[in-house]
C-alpha cells in the first residue's frame, strides 16, 4: 500500500463561488436539491416582519384613539390646554367641573418617586449579590423567589398594602396615618417593580465581560473594588435604563394605587394621607356609571393621553441614555 506523504499529497483546490461559472448550487448541492429551504425563509421573515407591523399598527391604533377622543375633550366648552395641564385642582363630579390635572400628575409621581426608593436599592443590591458574590445553590433559591413576585397579580399588592403595611405602619411608626395612603400604595408598588430592576440590572452586569473583571484581580484588586470601580461603572447604561423603565413601570401601576393610595387628589406632598394617581382615575370613572360623550367620559382620553406620553417620555430617556453610555465589548 502506498503512503501518502507530504511531498507526495496532491494539493486539491475549490473553485471560487460566483467566478467561472460556479453556481453556489454545484458547490453546495443540498441547497440546490431543497429549493423548499427558502421558501420556508422567505415565510418565517414575512411572518417575523408582519408581526413587527402588527406591533407599530396596533400602537399607532391606540395613539389616534386617543388623540382623537382628547380633542373631543378639549372641543368642550371651559376646557383649554392651560387650565388642563396648568390647573392645581381636580374637581370633575362638581356641578361646575374644574379640570386641572397637575393633582393627579401629582400623586402619580409621588407613587412612582417612592416605589423607585424602596425598589432601586434593593433591586440593584440584589443584582449585585447574585452576579457577584452568590453561588449557585443560593442563585437557585433567589432566582425563583424573584420570579414569583414578578408574577403576583397587583390587585393583591393592594390588599396587601391595606391589610398589612398600612396597620403596621399605624402600629409602630406613623400613628397618625391614613387608612389610604402614598406610603403603602408607594411600598408595595417598589415590591411589585423590584424584579424588573433586578433582571435588568443583573442582564447588564453579566454582559460585562470575564476578561475585563480578571484584570482588576490581576493587578490586586478585591472584588467589592472590582464590582464598584469596574463592573458597576460597565454596566452603568443598563443599570440607569432599569431605573428608568422601573420608575415608567410605577407610573402606569393601576390596581395596588387604586386600592392603597384612595381616591383624593391632592397638590401636597404628603405620603401619609390620601392621594389619586392618574391610572386610579381612569378606573374611578371607567365603573360604568358616567353616561357616554359627557364631559367626565372624555376626561378619561385626556387623562390616558397624558399617561402614554409621560410613559412614552421616560422609554424615551432610557433608550438615549442606554445607546449613549453603553459599552461594546
Amino acid at each position: 500500500m502506498a503512503t501518502v506523504t507530504p511531498e507526495t499529497r496532491v494539493p486539491v483546490s475549490l473553485p471560487k463561488v460566483g467566478t467561472g461559472g460556479v453556481s453556489r448550487q454545484s458547490v453546495f448541492p443540498r441547497f440546490g436539491q431543497r429549493p423548499s429551504y427558502a421558501l420556508a425563509e422567505r415565510t418565517v421573515r414575512y411572518i417575523l416582519r408582519g408581526l413587527a407591523y402588527l406591533t407599530v399598527g396596533i400602537t399607532a391604533a391606540i395613539l389616534l384613539t386617543l388623540l382623537i377622543d382628547a380633542a373631543g375633550f378639549f372641543q368642550m366648552p371651559g376646557v383649554t390646554l392651560w387650565s388642563f395641564f396648568g390647573g392645581t385642582e381636580w374637581k370633575p363630579f362638581n356641578r361646575e367641573p374644574v379640570l386641572g390635572v397637575l393633582p393627579l400628575l401629582n400623586g402619580t409621581l409621588m407613587i412612582a418617586i417612592g416605589a423607585s426608593v424602596v425598589a432601586v436599592p434593593l433591586g440593584l443590591g440584589t443584582a449585585i449579590f447574585l452576579t457577584q458574590y452568590a453561588n449557585r445553590r443560593v442563585r437557585a433559591v433567589f432566582m425563583p423567589i424573584i420570579e414569583v413576585l414578578g408574577g403576583i397579580p397587583t390587585v393583591v399588592y393592594g390588599y396587601f398594602a391595606l391589610q398589612t403595611v398600612t396597620p403596621f405602619l399605624k402600629a409602630t411608626i406613623f400613628p397618625e396615618i391614613e387608612v389610604y395612603n402614598a406610603l403603602s400604595a408607594s411600598i408595595v408598588v417598589g415590591i411589585a417593580i423590584l424584579p424588573m430592576i433586578s433582571s435588568l440590572s443583573m442582564d447588564a452586569l453579566q454582559a460585562v465581560p470575564t476578561s475585563v473583571k480578571n484584570a482588576g484581580y490581576a493587578i490586586g484588586m478585591r472584588r467589592f473594588h472590582v464590582t464598584t470601580k469596574i463592573v458597576i461603572p460597565a454596566a452603568l447604561s443598563g443599570i440607569i435604563a432599569s431605573f428608568i423603565l422601573g420608575f415608567s413601570r410605577a407610573v402606569g401601576e393601576t390596581m395596588a394605587v387604586t386600592l392603597a393610595a384612595g381616591s383624593t387628589p391632592s397638590m401636597q406632598v404628603d405620603y401619609l394621607s390620601s392621594v389619586q394617581t392618574m391610572t386610579a382615575y381612569i378606573v374611578q370613572v371607567s365603573l360604568g356609571d358616567i353616561p357616554y360623550g359627557g364631559l367626565v367620559f372624555y376626561t378619561i382620553y385626556a387623562i390616558g393621553l397624558t399617561l402614554f406620553l409621560t410613559t412614552f417620555l421616560f422609554n424615551y430617556v432610557a433608550s438615549l441614555i442606554v445607546r449613549r453610555f453603553r459599552e461594546a465589548y
